[in-house]
């Protein structure tokens, strides 16, 4: 699995999906005497918590409601431990004994009945090297750059094993993950391979995978992914009750694609800032969440019914979907806007706080690209023949400071145009968002602040159409594109 995918789901505080008891169960059972005994163990199914059990004496068991053989994952949280998914395979009735002598519980022995399970200890054993280094570098949070490109060796690894596993969902699973890292690796440099391995399962799988195939086939040979200026695609939704929709009902206003999962943190997180949004904006903006869980997780849970704005799901899981029409990537939350005639205007992966605030004031100011840093906006623009004045104002939360350069500047006409005057803060210096952003006084709405300023730039020589404003040429500088007068 991806991890930069994967991250979203490491520190999500998920509530216990609501679904009905069943009396099938298997078992999974762990020891390590290096367990500190506040580690957490957690099983996940569908990327949501469905066991869990607090370490004693190195020792942790979970009883986890199954009613086939089922892919499942294994996360401990605590001292020592990476961030890290570990597969695992259960089935009614099995028991499942992990043991190590660490804590890099990935690469423990698994002791299992199911043939499945025998098979992952095999990409396993054939990663474990690669394994172990990549696992130190997590917990030494060295720089992900570093960690991909041991995971790219892992990748490659589990490529040169499939050939020679079983045709089983094991094997299917570990040609998915492969799949699915190619598909957000640009330039990904084992691509023959990755087909010539593709075409090898699809000849020899049986034909209860042949959905599952069809959805590799589609990572292996991604459709066009729509990106800014582009024309919407439709499908047919459904919502919570099992009424159809679609995205061309909402023609005339803007309309934000959420792209979601049960599992995710930071999806949880954005809510309270998009709800605000939502209703702020009534009648200029509808918001369409897009739920990549299974249907019947995701309509039976108790957050999820709580949500205020659409609530929608296409039905496949993420897997082929709307999604690969629209996304970049499979990370959630990914977001899309959309324009009132239906045209993509921005594409972003991720949120931090004041995004949508930001977002709401580039919509009601002069027309903008502000996607590079979406909390960060023009809210209005005067030229004259002394010179351009631009009002900005920048949400975040208190305690984030930014920084404005002295080398800002506007592009237009292939020229820049120097700043000549500042007014509401000082330049390049530290500045913390001293204004409230909203009226509410606990969690993280109350934390959202801004700050207005206006800088003044050298008169154009020629009246452009739309100009730039970049914040000097430096890495990691504002930029805001495409600002109509």
């Amino acid at each position: 699995m991806n991890k930069k995918s994967i991250i979203t789901i490491m520190f999500a505080l998920i509530a216990l999906a609501g679904q009905a008891q069943t009396k099938k169960t298997a078992t999974i059972k762990g020891y390590s005497p290096t367990l500190k005994d506040s580690t957490v163990a957690e099983c996940l199914i569908d990327m949501v918590r469905v066991a869990s059990d607090t370490v004693k004496a190195g020792h942790f068991s979970m009883t986890v409601p199954v009613e086939k053989l089922t892919n499942s994952y294994l996360y401990l949280e605590g001292e020592g431990c990476p961030n890290y998914l570990m597969t695992l395979y259960l089935a009614p009735d099995a028991t499942v004994n992990l043991t190590g002598a660490d804590c890099l519980y990935p690469t423990w022995k698994v002791d299992s009945p199911l043939p499945e399970q025998a098979t992952a200890n095999r990409i396993t054993e054939h990663l474990h090297d690669a394994m172990i280094e990549f696992l130190l570098l997590d917990l030494a949070n060295v720089p992900w750059e570093r960690q991909d490109s041991i995971y790219t060796i892992m990748m490659k690894q589990q490529l040169d094993i499939l050939p020679s596993l079983p045709p089983d969902m094991a094997t299917i699973d570990a040609l998915e993950d492969v799949a699915n890292y190619a598909r957000n690796t640009s330039g990904y440099p084992y691509s023959e391979q990755l087909r010539a391995v593709e075409r090898e399962c699809a000849a020899r799988f049986p034909k209860e995978y042949e959905d599952k195939l069809a959805y590799i086939h589609l990572l292996v040979y991604p459709p066009h992914i729509l990106q800014p200026g582009d024309e919407a695609v439709d499908t047919d939704f459904f919502d919570m009750q099992g009424k159809t929709h679609h995205l061309a009902d909402l023609h005339g206003q803007y309309v934000l694609l959420d792209f979601w999962s049960l599992g995710c943190g930071p999806c949880r997180m954005a809510e309270p800032e998009m709800r605000w949004v939502h209703g702020l904006m009534q009648g200029q903006l509808e918001i369409v969440g897009i739920n990549q869980d299974k249907p019947s997780t995701w309509q039976e849970n108790e957050w999820s019914q709580k949500l205020v704005w659409q609530n929608w799901s296409d039905g496949k899981m993420g897997k082929g979907g709307i999604n690969s029409q629209y996304c970049d990537n499979s990370a959630v939350p990914y977001y899309v806007l959309l324009s009132p005639d239906q045209r993509v205007v921005w594409k972003f992966a991720g949120y931090a706080p004041g995004m949508f605030l930001g977002m709401a004031a580039a919509i009601n100011g002069p027309k903008q690209d502000n996607s590079a840093n979406l909390s960060f906006a023009v809210r209005q623009v005067e030229v004259n023949d002394k010179g351009t004045s631009v009002s900005f104002r920048f949400y975040g939360r208190n305690d984030a400071w930014f920084r404005i350069a002295s080398s800002s500047y506007l592009l237009a006409n292939g020229k820049k145009y120097k700043v000549t005057g500042v007014g509401g803060i000082t330049l390049d210096t530290e500045i913390y968002p001293n204004l409230k952003a909203t009226a509410v006084n606990d969690g993280i709405l109350s934390t959202l602040h801004f700050t207005d300023f206006t800088l003044t730039f050298e008169p154009f020589d020629t009246m452009p159409t739309t100009f730039d404003y970049k914040e000097g040429d430096g890495e990691g500088a504002f930029v805001i594109r495409n600002i109509k007068l």
